[in-house]
């Protein structure tokens, strides 16, 4: 058994990412139950929510699942103390530094992964004394680093950096990508686009198959004086990446995007004015299916793509 299946008791090393307005309770416990670990997206829940949604998993899985939060939120420190009153075993932490919040979780018996984007990251992050590392590339939706590096490049990167039990996202959407990940240094991987896009998501039916319409070139990272963001390319991206062009400072870009952007885009389907945030691997997406059919896919590919490599030699 590897060391993120032993660390989260599950069954494979596939984690589905915690994406605002997309990781509720359905999703999470079909991940769950297929093997893998679902997360609960709470950047998108007040605390009233988010103790819903947790209540629902409760009841929909015996298996292990966590919950991601952006250490960025409002109210973190009230979705924190809801997390160790109910008793949530594993959390994700991402977009900040862990070090605050981890010692107080680990002192509730909560088992903590964060999201890097860097080696330096990583190694803050074991020095702060979490669990394991999720070393994310520039290929994935949302909110990225600074860095833009690649997922190939950052893997081996941070394999270096950090002794920790180290998962691996961004553009991740196969089991051949699974297993290149693995090559490379990672022992499990984390998966936003390929569940986002699934059937058990809570993301609105229109933002799926805008998603699933994707060619290659269809995203693009924009908005790096607030916080770098992967976008689908639409009216509000047009207006975003204009503003940049002639130099539109953090506060002029947030005036242009609004609030609540989005849920407008991922939650509502406004697909013009909304912020459409999905990773590069959308546009392998051909069709929706279960969460339950994707972690079979992926086992299956993983393994097929295992043995076409044994034959190979330099």
């Amino acid at each position: 058994m590897n060391r993120i299946c032993e660390l989260f008791g599950i069954r494979y090393p596939i984690i589905q990412g915690g994406m605002v307005w997309c990781s509720g309770w359905r999703l999470a416990a079909a991940v769950s139950n297929a093997g893998g670990l679902g997360l609960l997206g709470a950047g998108s829940m007040h605390p009233e929510t988010l103790a819903e949604h947790i209540h629902k998993m409760k009841n929909a899985t015996d298996r292990p699942w966590g919950v991601n939060i952006p250490l960025m939120y409002p109210e973190i420190d009230r979705l924190t103390d809801l997390i160790i009153r109910e008793r949530v075993g594993i959390v994700f932490t991402s977009a900040g530094s862990p070090k605050k919040y981890t010692p107080r979780l680990h002192d509730a018996g909560i088992k903590v992964a964060h999201v890097v984007s860097s080696s330096t990251f990583a190694r803050k992050c074991e020095e702060a004394g979490v669990d394991a590392v999720v070393a994310e590339g520039f290929e994935a939706g949302g909110h990225n680093g600074k860095e833009e590096t690649t997922t190939l490049t950052l893997i081996p990167q941070v394999r270096r950096a950090t002794s920790l039990p180290l998962m691996a996202a961004g553009g991740i959407a196969s089991g051949s990508a699974i297993l290149s990940a693995m090559a490379l240094g990672a022992e499990g991987v984390q998966i936003g686009t390929l569940f986002a896009l699934s059937a058990e998501s809570s993301a609105s039916e229109a933002f799926k198959q805008r998603c699933l319409s994707l060619e290659e070139g269809g995203t693009m990272l924009c908005l790096k004086k607030i916080s770098p963001t992967r976008l689908v390319k639409n009216a509000l991206y047009d207006k975003i990446a204009a503003a940049e062009a002639q130099g539109a400072s953090a506060d002029e870009l947030r005036g242009i995007i609004g609030k609540a952007a989005a849920k407008r885009g991922i939650f509502e389907g406004d697909l013009t004015d909304g912020e459409l945030e999905i990773g590069q691997a959308a546009s392998s997406v051909e069709r929706l299916q279960s969460a339950g059919n994707i972690m079979t896919r992926l086992v299956k590919e993983f393994k097929e793509a295992r043995q076409r490599l044994q034959g190979l030699e330099l």
